[in-house]
């Protein structure tokens, strides 16, 4: 392989190279873009599921509190 076409090649994968990369730079904040969309989305559905745990251990609390409460009350009266 003669000298000039060794550069004619060299120059040939340079200028693929920056092509490339300019294409991928370019759809790099598209994709960015909507995994931060899709990241808000199920940053809100986590913040949602754990308000639900809250009420649901809440309530849960609660209610045990209220038949141990019951249980108690029935103890004193049997007094």
């Amino acid at each position: 392989m003669n000298p000039f076409s060794m550069v004619v090649c060299i120059v040939l994968i340079v200028a693929i190279a920056r092509v490339l990369r300019e294409r991928y730079r370019h759809q790099g904040p598209q994709i960015a873009s909507t995994e931060s969309v899709d990241t808000l989305r199920l940053r809100d559905d986590v913040r949602q599921m754990k308000e639900r745990i809250q009420v649901l251990e809440r309530v849960i609390t609660d209610n045990h509190k209220s038949v141990d409460l019951e249980s108690e009350i029935e103890r004193l009266r049997d007094r």
